[in-house]
């Protein structure tokens, strides 16, 4: 059940403090911000986890590789976020859905 609005659905029916998907909730826009949150979040965790890793030196190395490594963390970091593979978008989504009702009472 890896589908944001499924989970907020059966979230939102138990008495856990979460929102109940209203009609006035953009939930399309808080789950893109969630979903970017977590490709954010785990860009700078792969940076950080390859920073160490040597190049080879057969295919060079240098300046482009270092914006080729850069930008395939990026792809990298898109890809498990749109698995929802840390569920950290998930939980972004869930707060601002809960923010977003509390801002319409």
């Amino acid at each position: 059940m890896s589908d944001p609005a499924a989970i907020l659905s059966s979230v939102s029916s138990q008495n856990t403090g979460a929102p109940a998907v209203g009609g006035n909730l953009d939930i399309a826009a808080a789950q893109k911000t969630g979903e970017d949150f977590e490709a954010y979040f785990l860009s700078q965790a792969f940076e950080n986890m390859f920073s160490g890793v040597n190049t080879d030196p057969m295919f060079g190395g240098g300046a482009s590789e270092s914006i080729y490594r850069s930008m395939m963390m990026q792809e990298y970091s898109k890809v498990a976020a749109r698995t929802h593979s840390t569920g950290i978008g998930t939980e972004v989504t869930r707060e601002i859905l809960r923010l977003q009702e509390l801002q319409q009472h």
